[in-house]
């Protein structure tokens, strides 16, 4: 469905709704928001990987790929379901109303949410609540309990990396610690519960969720532990090379991701078995999966992994043919979002085009060149997927506003030069330039044109979502109670008809 109509949406993490509770959920907020999609007149939300978080609280670096992101389990959704009473809340929601999410305050508190509930589902008499968790445990088998195990281990340990555990004997593991393996995995059936109310409601109303596909897996995470043969890694369970990306006109030592690179050898031999589960367990969380760095596929550029920067990293070649193809033939048709931003070579362009993925297209990338660059509308084509900015970009005010130094790689001078630019070609004084890039990505060809929600409000910098390379104050950021107004919908919906999507 992605590459056949126009189609409109917005772009938003669930962490971002407001709520008493210090950081975004899946309750009532969420719904306020789908509600928000539907009176707008759009199809599409898209989100960030729903994966739980570890260290950095980037939803790029989770412990596990198949698993969901805890800290959005609803506590008020859970007094519905029975699980807390009325009184475990009113504590926090007299408690000031964050607009930034302090994460580690996050994490005490929901950790404890989590616990009262499942303490409370161990003396349930409800047999329909105990029958619905044993049917989630059974559908997930193939990896909720080695999941549930890492992360008790982990706790065990300190927090530390599995591969600093030690000698660990599992099955004696599994027995002294099956309360905590047990919670962890009613988590997981909390998250999941509730995840999915949600989306059978945006279902229902005519949203699609488009979600997000990392290429690569966290060091330290339950896929790497439990499946160490799939990637490429020393004795003592230590990356021989890692990931990132060569030196750019961005950064002069490149940029050192630090994680873990595929055994593609290995996972060719077995018919690329984990990769069709991970895609196929993706596709029943979203409806859509956007790809990231989706040029790896083609080759990666591979890191010896002691190095501190990634300037002696070499490109070495992946078999992105092979892995599509079997993924198809497991799975069928592919909505799958390619992101090819950054230099891309023709390999990388010949793979998209094979499988007829949709590349990205950024209007906020198309004022550092000239008439030509394929981020300007006017050069698009009907298979991409245009967006105002991404949440790796400055929103839409703060880049038009910026000024060399604060954060930015350009100078005074090439700010002025794409501003001017910019002016020019969206015939614009700039007093509401958010709306002139939503006209941009709206009226043009590309089939499908997203907006980040910061967009829709107007908001400046302080509403970025992440700075690349950078690791503090990243992915905080909230929208205020009453912000989605009806003014700001109706504003989009006429743009949305205007321009025939939806």
């Amino acid at each position: 469905m992605i590459n056949k109509k126009r189609l409109s949406g917005v772009l938003l993490h669930p962490t971002s709704f407001p709520g008493p509770y210090g950081i975004g959920d899946l309750g009532p907020e969420a719904y306020k928001f789908v509600d928000f999609l539907v009176a707008a007149g759009q199809s599409l939300w898209q989100v960030l990987p729903l994966g739980p978080t570890g260290y950095g609280d980037s939803p790029y670096a989770c412990y596990s790929a198949f698993a969901g992101n805890t800290l959005l389990v609803s506590p008020e959704r859970l007094v519905n379901e029975g699980l807390l009473g009325e009184q475990d809340l009113t504590h926090r929601r007299d408690a000031e109303v964050t607009q930034r999410i302090n994460f580690g305050e996050a994490h005490q508190y929901k950790e404890q949410v989590l616990r009262e509930a499942y303490e409370s589902y161990t003396k349930t008499t409800d047999t329909s609540l105990r029958s619905a968790f044993e049917t989630f445990a059974q559908q997930h088998a193939d990896w909720l309990e080695d999941y549930a195990l890492f992360r008790a281990l982990k706790d065990a340990h300190g927090g530390v990396a599995w591969n600093e555990w030690g000698p660990t004997a599992l099955d004696r593991a599994r027995d002294e610690l099956h309360v905590e393996v047990e919670a962890h995995m009613f988590y997981q059936f909390l998250f999941f519960r509730q995840w999915f109310a949600l989306k059978t409601y945006a279902n229902e109303r005519g949203i699609h969720v488009v979600g997000d596909l990392p290429i690569f897996v966290a060091h330290d995470s339950a896929d790497v532990w439990t499946n160490p043969d799939q990637f490429k890694l020393d004795k003592n369970g230590k990356p021989i090379v890692v990931a990132g990306v060569p030196p750019d006109y961005f950064s002069s030592t490149g940029q050192l991701w630090g994680n873990p690179l595929y055994n593609w050898e290995r996972m060719l031999a077995d018919g690329f078995k984990w990769w069709i589960e991970r895609v196929r367990a993706t596709l029943t969380v979203v409806d859509i999966a956007r790809v990231d760095h989706f040029r790896g596929f083609a080759a990666c550029w591979e890191i010896p992994g002691g190095d501190k920067t990634a300037e002696r990293g070499q490109w070495v070649e992946a078999p992105g043919k092979e892995l599509f193809t079997a993924i198809r033939k497991t799975l069928g048709e592919l909505p799958i979002i390619a992101e090819d931003l950054g230099v891309i070579t023709p390999d990388v362009v010949a793979l998209r085009e094979e499988f007829g993925f949709p590349g990205m297209r950024i209007l906020q990338f198309g004022f550092g060149g000239d008439s030509k660059n394929i981020d300007l509308p006017h050069n698009y084509v009907p298979n991409v997927v245009a967006y105002t900015g991404t949440h790796d970009n400055d929103t839409t005010v703060g880049w038009f506003h910026s000024v060399a130094g604060e954060g930015s790689t350009r100078t005074a001078e090439q700010i002025e030069r794409e501003r001017k630019f910019c002016m020019d070609y969206l015939n614009t004084d700039g007093e509401e330039i958010q709306w002139d890039f939503i006209r941009g990505v709206l009226g043009s060809v590309a089939n499908t044109a997203i907006v980040p929600l910061q967009d829709l409000l107007g908001l400046g910098t302080e509403a970025r979502m992440n700075l690349p390379n950078s690791t503090e104050g990243n992915w905080a950021w909230r929208y205020k109670p009453g912000a989605l107004t009806d003014k700001i919908g109706a504003r989009l919906k006429k743009l949305s008809e205007l321009y025939g999507r939806n």
